[in-house]
């Protein structure tokens, strides 16, 4: 891009970005800025689809096809902003604001990136490059916008999910897996102990033998698993040998294993009953010599790819190489002080632009 042009995608992205601000879109509270975003693309010309608070457009029409996904949800804002979370404000070349960071910054810059290209006349060889902005990531659970959009985009070949990660490309990720133990003993009178089989000690013991177990394998960008006692219940009353006691376990998950092997390996190690309370979150990794990885390297030269303990969108795209990469450090997610350097919020789009550029280069060295 030429200078002059460079400024005026500089301007371009900011105020996109204050304007995304703007809108207190909470989680299952983002039909305004869904109605803004979509109104805002088909004023630029590239065409736009909606599905509930989902909007996506497009570039291109072949079907080596590479999304961008960015969500426009945020949480709800603590009491420590120094400014009004949903007013912009600008200090020192920095944005402040709720979704700054966290991540209307990735999907700001992943729309100018798109709409420059195609002011430019440039359009994908052979393929199609979509960008969804989704509702409800922050959530955690129910109803998620890019799972329930996903069926009804085409098929994808890559992808990327705009999440903080200093530009730098994230290609492995933790899941969650969280697991109710339950303990079973036999009440008795606590008077007479020796009639009963305390279910609490039960669970001590249990916890004692997770506190020595050590996951054998380990994920080259991650680590072994991690795997933490975080609640635990039981008893009825002071003079009552319990009956029963549960404890919780959450463990972040790597691709070294399957959720159903951890299953398996700590029914291994514990007496109590072992109950799946939560295995949504799905561990996912790309391999460094996928062509979208290879992109993002040539994009943002001296970047290393890395592994995040965060959770993200990336779960739904787990059957698809997937890089997370976005402007904003993640440590300021959900923060008080949440804001993004404006310098790294216009150099996003230059990423996301030659990401796309040398995705589609790639690809066609590769039919060559």
């Amino acid at each position: 891009m030429s200078g002059s042009i460079a400024q005026a995608v500089a301007t371009e992205v900011i105020e996109l970005l204050k304007s995304l601000v703007r809108f207190p879109s909470l989680s299952h509270q983002e039909a305004e800025i869904a109605d803004f975003v979509e109104h805002y693309v088909r004023q630029a010309g590239l065409p736009v689809r909606r599905m509930d608070n989902n909007v996506y457009f497009w570039l291109g029409e072949g079907e080596d096809r590479l999304l961008l996904n960015s969500h426009l949800d945020v949480v709800p804002p603590s009491a420590d902003h120094p400014f009004d979370p949903f007013e912009p404000v600008e200090v020192d070349g920095k944005l402040y604001g709720r979704g700054t960071v966290d991540a209307k910054a990735s999907g700001a810059a992943m729309t100018t990136a798109l709409l420059s290209l195609a002011r430019e006349g440039w359009r994908p060889p052979n393929g199609q490059v979509i960008v969804a902005l989704t509702a409800c990531e922050e959530t955690g659970g129910g109803y998620n916008g890019l799972e329930a959009l996903r069926p009804h985009l085409p098929p994808l070949q890559a992808a990327i999910v705009g999440e903080p990660t200093c530009l730098q490309p994230c290609v492995a990720q933790k899941g969650l897996l969280i697991l109710k133990l339950h303990a079973r003993g036999r009440t008795a009178h606590a008077a007479r102990p020796h009639l009963g089989d305390n279910a609490i000690l039960r669970a001590a013991r249990d916890i004692q033998r997770l506190s020595r177990f050590r996951f054998d394998r380990a994920d080259p960008f991650l680590g072994a698993p991690t795997l933490t006692v975080t609640t635990i219940q039981g008893g009825t009353a002071h003079n009552v040998v319990p009956e029963h006691c549960t404890f919780t376990l959450d463990i972040r998950t790597t691709p070294a294993y399957t959720h159903a092997e951890i299953v398996q390996l700590l029914a291994g190690v514990v007496e109590s009953e072992i109950e799946v309370h939560s295995d949504r979150f799905i561990p996912v990794a790309t391999p460094v010599d996928a062509r979208i990885v290879q992109a993002c390297l040539r994009a943002n030269p001296g970047s290393r790819p890395f592994g995040s303990p965060t959770a993200s969108d990336w779960i739904f795209l787990h059957d698809i190489p997937t890089v997370k990469l976005g402007p904003g450090p993640s440590e300021r997610s959900h923060t008080g002080g949440e804001h993004i350097e404006l310098d790294e919020l216009v150099r996003a789009v230059r990423v996301y632009r030659d990401i796309i550029r040398h995705y589609y280069a790639l690809g066609e060295a590769s039919r060559a």
